[in-house]
């Protein structure tokens, strides 16, 4: 049994050098340790040497299971060694590489505005009213004291999507939804898209943004409105911000008035964007006339208020540099990346 034990021994040392992967050693381990294996099989043969053979047989069965399960291990740590080799040097990262960039979102320039203009409003006390794009033609010219013979009116200068529907022309008709449905005193702004048929230029759209502001309350004068307004330039453009106020008429306000702002690239002296004038002007502004009021169900012998608007593409364009409104609706990333 001595001579059947190296025998096995001689035979697995032989075998296992032609193995090529984990799985032909597991194949060699089943044939010489598993239970139907050569040295098992050897084993059950014990039974039959005498009781001074068995403890010496049994110290070479062990010597000769110990060498062909270290034998085993060690062709096993081999192959699991090549195979994370080999996997490592596909997986190789070049740490001198530089780094592949991802572009971030930014605000686009318009939005930056907005948010700037609510923060500021919202800071004095306001806030924020919507409404609906379409809108009934009695709340975008009836009610804001537009007559039906008014030029704006116009099938040809406003987009009607039915008789008496019409896309926005302003944002004034939230001023008058909100006189409708809530009573004063009131302090709102609306800020939106609208609607004109204007030609597609440098300075026009006929897709563009506006906010308004509605003040309703008691007591409420055009001093209120032009120390409102003068601390909102302050806020926008700088405190040494100076305003002006140029009479105007609007259907809607009386008296009325657009408001300047000294250019804030010059500080007043005259530049090429204030074209030397030394002011620009930003907005449109009045007290709220009796008849928006009385329509809207508010008695002006009560209350008074002013409102005000302007066109938040303008003031974007202004207080960026821009030179073209068009560079603000053509999503070009080279553009919208500066801001």
């Amino acid at each position: 049994m001595k001579d059947q034990l190296k025998e096995i021994q001689e035979r697995f040392l032989k075998d296992v050098q032609s193995v090529k992967d984990l799985k032909d050693l597991d194949t060699i381990r089943v044939q010489f340790l598993g239970k139907k294996g050569e040295l098992t099989a050897a084993l059950k043969g014990m039974g039959k040497l005498t009781a001074e053979e068995r403890p010496k047989i049994g110290k070479i069965a062990n010597d000769v299971r110990e060498s062909i399960e270290s034998n085993l291990t060690a062709q096993k740590e081999k192959f699991e060694r090549i195979k994370i080799e080999a996997q490592l040097s596909m997986e190789t990262l070049d740490v001198s590489l530089p780094g592949s960039k991802k572009d971030l979102g930014k605000l686009h320039p318009l939005t930056k505005t907005i948010n700037e203009l609510e923060d500021i409003f919202l800071g004095m006390g306001f806030s924020i009213a919507e409404g609906p794009d379409i809108e009934w033609a009695k709340y975008n010219f009836d009610f804001l004291n537009v007559p039906k013979e008014h030029s704006a009116r116009d099938l040809q200068d406003t987009f009607y999507v039915a008789d008496e529907i019409v896309l926005r022309t302003q944002t004034s008709p939230v001023q008058v939804r909100v006189m409708e449905q809530k009573k004063p005193p009131l302090r709102i702004i609306s800020p939106g898209r609208v609607y004109r048929c204007d030609e597609i230029d440098a300075t026009h759209s006929p897709v563009f943004h506006q906010m308004e502001g509605l003040v309703i309350d008691k007591g409420i004068t055009m001093s209120d409105l032009k120390g409102t307004l003068d601390l909102f330039a302050k806020k926008l453009f700088g405190e040494q911000t100076k305003t002006k106020f140029r009479p105007h008429q609007f259907y809607f306000t009386e008296p009325s008035a657009e408001m300047d702002v000294t250019c804030f690239k010059c500080g007043g002296e005259g530049c090429r964007v204030c074209s030397n004038t030394g002011w620009i002007e930003i907005l449109g502004c009045g007290m709220v006339h009796p008849n928006v009021l009385r329509d809207c169900g508010i008695d002006p012998e009560v209350y008074s208020g002013f409102a005000f608007g302007m066109g938040l593409d303008r003031i974007a364009l202004t207080k960026y540099g821009i030179n073209d409104l068009r560079l603000l609706f053509e999503n070009d990333l080279r553009f919208l990346g500066q801001f």
